[in-house]
Formats: C-alpha cells, sequence, structure tokens
C-alpha cells in the first residue's frame, strides 16, 4: 500500500494497487464523524468504483494503450486522496471548517469524474478504437496518434483536455485529411461542449477544430446534433476575433441546410450575424453575409430578417463591402427578400436599393442576382425613376458582358419595363435590340425564350422594327425557333416577330430560305396561334415570286 504510485509500469499493477485503496479508503470514510452529509455522498460514490474498475479489466483492450494507465492512476490519485482527507477529518486537524467543506465537495467531483471517464472508455468504444487502430496492418501510427488525441477530448479534467486539443490544432495542419476519416460522433460532441470552456483560448481553439470539421462537408448533421448553433453564436456576440471569424465561417457552412438556417434565427443568430455585417473584417463579413443571404431564401424568415433591419445592412455592404463575394451575397440577399414581398421591395427603395444595386453592376462580370433584384423593384419604382438612374446603359453592360443568369435577368427586365411606346423606343435606341438577337442563339431554351419575348414586345415600336430588319442574324435566329418541339418555349415569340418582319419582301426571301415553311406547317398542324397567317403570307409570296419568274 506504501508502495510509490511511480513504480507501476503496466495496466496491471494499477489496477491491483486501484482494488487494494478502495477498501481501505471506505474503511476510513466510514469512519469519519464530521461532515456526515457529504461523507456519505462520497462513501456512494466509492462503493461504486470496484465495478468500474471490473468492466474496465475485463476489455479485451485493457492492457494495450496508455489511456487505461492514466485512468487507473487517476483514480488511485482520488483515492488516496480521500484516505488523507478522512484522516484530517477524523483527527479534527483541519485548517477550518469552510476549506474542509470545500475540500470534501472537490473530492466529491473528481470521484463523479472517475466514474463518468471509466464509462466513457467503455460505452463509447474509444478504448477499442485506439488500442485497435495500433494493431490494424497498414494503419500508420499517425492515425493511432490521432483517435488516441479525439479520445482525451472526452476524458479527464479540463487541463488535459487543452492538451489533447493543442496537439490535434497542429495535427489538422499538417495531416486534416486523417483526422476527418477519424472523428466520429462521440469526438464532435466532446468538442462542442468545450465551445463552453471558462478559457478564451479553449474556445478559440475548438472554433477552429469544428470550422474545418464543418468546411469538410461531412460532420454538418453531427454538429448541429450535438448543439453546435448556440455556442456559436454566442461566440459570434462575445468572443475574440479568431473566435467570431471561425464562428461566422462555421455558420455560412451549417446554414446551407434550410432545416439549420431555421434553427440559426430561432437561436437568435440573426441579430450578431447582422452585426458582424457592420463591424467585422473581411472574411467575418463575407461569411456572416452568406449565412444572412441563405436564411432569406427561406420565405417565412424574410420578415423576421427585415425587423432585424437587414436591408439597410445588406445596402450598405453592397455599396462598401470589402470582399467582392460579401457584395455578391448582399445582392443575392436582396434578390431573395424582393421576391415576392411588396413591403420588403418597399423597403428597399426607400432606402436607396435601387441606385447601389444600379452602381453594383458597373463591374466587369456583372452577375444574375444584383441584376434580378432590379427586375423584381419594377412595377413599385417608376420605370422613369429607373431610367433616370442610369438603368438602360446598365442593361446594355450585362447584356455585352453579363454571366449568362444575368442576361436572362437583364432581358426579362427589358420585358418588365416596356409598358409604352416611348420606354419601347428608349430601349431601342440604348443599343439592347442587337445583343437580344444574340441571345437568340444561347443554348438554354429560358434564355431563348425571354430574348424572343422582348424583340417581340419591342417591335411593336416602328423604329425598332427597321433595326431588327436590319441585322442579319435576325431572321436565320428566329427561323430555328420555329422548331415544333415541346421544349421550345420560344416559338410564338418566334412567330410574333417574323410576322412583323412579314411584310418586308426580303424578310419573307429569307424566312423561307432558312426553312421557315417546313416548320410553320408543323405548328399549323398543332395549332400555334399566328402560324397559319404567317404560313399563308409566305406561301403566297412564294407563289407571287414563281409566277414572277415566268
Amino acid at each position: 500500500m506504501n508502495k510509490s504510485m511511480v513504480d507501476f509500469q503496466s495496466a496491471e499493477e494499477w489496477l491491483s494497487y486501484a482494488n487494494d485503496l478502495v477498501p481501505v479508503a471506505l474503511e476510513k470514510a466510514r469512519e469519519v464523524k464530521e461532515f456526515p452529509g457529504r461523507w456519505k455522498m462520497i462513501i456512494s460514490r466509492l462503493e461504486q468504483i470496484p465495478s468500474r474498475l471490473s468492466d474496465l479489466s475485463s476489455h479485451p483492450c485493457f492492457s494495450k494503450n496508455t489511456l487505461c494507465n492514466e485512468q487507473l492512476e487517476a483514480i488511485s490519485k482520488t483515492l488516496n486522496e480521500s484516505i488523507k482527507l478522512a484522516e484530517t477529518c477524523s483527527k479534527g486537524k483541519y485548517d477550518g471548517k469552510l476549506q474542509m467543506q470545500s475540500d470534501l465537495d472537490s473530492l466529491s467531483g473528481k470521484i463523479d469524474l472517475n466514474l463518468r471517464d471509466c464509462g466513457l472508455l467503455i460505452k463509447t468504444g474509444v478504448l477499442g478504437e485506439v488500442s485497435m487502430s495500433s494493431d490494424v496492418e497498414g494503419t500508420t501510427h499517425r492515425s493511432s496518434d490521432i483517435r488516441e488525441l479525439l479520445a482525451r477530448l472526452q476524458i479527464g479534467h479540463l487541463e488535459a483536455k487543452h492538451k489533447a486539443l493543442d496537439s490535434l490544432v497542429d495535427v489538422m495542419k499538417e495531416d486534416e485529411k486523417t483526422v476527418l476519416s477519424i472523428v466520429g460522433r462521440s469526438n464532435i460532441g466532446a468538442l462542442v461542449q468545450l465551445l463552453t470552456a471558462t478559457s478564451p483560448r479553449i474556445r478559440e481553439k475548438t472554433v477552429t477544430l469544428i470550422c474545418s470539421l464543418a468546411e469538410s462537408g461531412g460532420c454538418e448533421s453531427w454538429l448541429v446534433s450535438e448543439g453546435v448553433l448556440p455556442p456559436l453564436i454566442r461566440l459570434l456576440e462575445s468572443g475574440s476575433s479568431v473566435g467570431r471569424e471561425k464562428s461566422a465561417i462555421t455558420l455560412q457552412r451549417l446554414s446551407m441546410s434550410e432545416e439549420t438556417a431555421r434553427s440559426i434565427a430561432g437561436h437568435g443568430g440573426v441579430p450578431p450575424l447582422i452585426d458582424i455585417c457592420r463591424t467585422g473584417d473581411s472574411v467575418s463579413q463575407a461569411s456572416a453575409t452568406c449565412t444572412l443571404k441563405n436564411l432569406s431564401v427561406i420565405p417565412e424568415l424574410r420578415q423576421t430578417l427585415a425587423e432585424e433591419g437587414i436591408v439597410k445592412i445588406m445596402i450598405s455592404v453592397l455599396d462598401s463591402g470589402i470582399l467582392l463575394g460579401s457584395k455578391e451575397y448582399a445582392a443575392e440577399c436582396l434578390q431573395n427578400l424582393t421576391a415576392s414581398n411588396d413591403d420588403l421591395k418597399r423597403a428597399v427603395i426607400a432606402e436607396g436599393g435601387a441606385r447601389s444595386l444600379l452602381a453594383y453592376l458597373d463591374g466587369p462580370l456583372p452577375q444574375e442576382p444584383a441584376v434580378a433584384a432590379l427586375r423584381n423593384l419594377v412595377g413599385l419604382v417608376s420605370v422613369e425613376s429607373l431610367i433616370s438612374l442610369g438603368l438602360l446603359p446598365r442593361l446594355v453592360h450585362v447584356l455585352k458582358s453579363g454571366s449568362l443568369g444575368a442576361q436572362k435577368a437583364a432581358t426579362s427586365s427589358i420585358c418588365r419595363i416596356c409598358n409604352t411606346m416611348e420606354v419601347k423606343k428608349l430601349v431601342g435606341e440604348s443599343g439592347c435590340i442587337p445583343l437580344l438577337i444574340k441571345l437568340l442563339e444561347a443554348q438554354t431554351n429560358g434564355v431563348r425564350e425571354v430574348a424572343a419575348q422582348a424583340i417581340a414586345s419591342l417591335m411593336t415600336h416602328q423604329h425598332n422594327r427597321r433595326v431588327v430588319k436590319k441585322d442579319d442574324k435576325s431572321v436565320p435566329n428566329l427561323v430555328q425557333l420555329l422548331d415544333p418541339s415541346p421544349q421550345n418555349t420560344a416559338k410564338k415569340y418566334a412567330i410574333s416577330c417574323l410576322g412583323l418582319l412579314s411584310s418586308s419582301k426580303r424578310c419573307r426571301k429569307l424566312m423561307v430560305s432558312y426553312g421557315a415553311i417546313g416548320y410553320l406547317k408543323k405548328l399549323t398542324e398543332s395549332e400555334i396561334p399566328g402560324s397559319a397567317k404567317l404560313l399563308e403570307k409566305l406561301e403566297r409570296g412564294r407563289l407571287k415570286s414563281l409566277f414572277g419568274k415566268k
């Protein structure tokens, strides 16, 4: 019993030593007359130790790793402390009653921790995982080390977990792939618990690890189910700059799930995210803006977002966001907010959103969200106001240089604003028509359809008809859109455009030469409006041409 603890090497020796200490600790505890309530609780916990030691020693991996040795050493240390405190209490030789009460409460907590850790080693499979990884052929020593570090996140006191966390952060920098291939749900749960540690350094390192796990794309559901959202949101509110950045990045990733996005809002995540957009550094701002954009996809959350001031902050990010990505996320958020709610559209207009969206389109590669957000505002802000703010040259710029999605949104915007002959004339004079004719060649049916629709609307003005007529690509491109297949939804607009051009003999000849009659016969059989009339006109013109030649 008096043998020095440092002399032990094997798990079996530690087990024997601990088993010998238990009856001594119980006997000494039962002799104490002071603090009966506390000692009764300690005794009840000491009585549970033998069964935990038996469970541990019967595990097939009992003697194969250091975790068992360390756990048995910790139990032995606690038992020795119990014996010492019992002897001190029995003799009445302690410094003060309050100090001894504190020492006994601390002892009770240590025994609880020992019992919990023993149970974890058995129940969670940690013991087997750590041992087996060393025995499997072809498994690297690094894999075994990582499993042990992950296990240490779940057992022992906070300082030991802190050391394991330090080591894991270093390993993640060198070999993230291996860590991600090994991590399990129990490890995730342990990490989430460390997010609420009192030490700011532990919280910061923990959220760094959790951020890497979230970005890996394989642990999102575990993180959410283990309760990661509330502590992440608290870190957004009061964490260090690193903690806030990593929390924002993690929430960005997790908010890609609609269910999780709702939970983020439900846990009060919107105000701190908006605050990060206002005051955060470049990366934090981009991540927070993206997270709010993900929340804005959900219609029932949009009013809540608006009440927290999202419209004003998104316009601010659009105007002066640090990163280009932040601005793009802000534009997409405004697109979502203005998709259907007229009150939110009015709020965007009132905050100067139309002017900001137009200014944003001056960039070299305009994308769809800003154009779509502007399109959504048409109807609640006058077309004249938009034109006076410089809408038309921006639409021309998008049609020339924007992504295909942006070009489609710009074309759709043209359809919406062309509500008077005067506007149609201004649009035609802006230089849009040749660009729209080129879009008739787009690969996607949706783009071709909206381009044909815009041209059909513009051609009701005489000036625009002349512009279309002069373009060499107009007739061949429109004839191709007479394809009778059900997938081609642009044919009705193509018929309308060609009908307006059919008063020109040159255009009629071109239509015939590009095969319009064959297409129109099939469309007439399907009773597509306008096809029979155009077919009759082309055939009559062809007959006149034949008789004229004779």
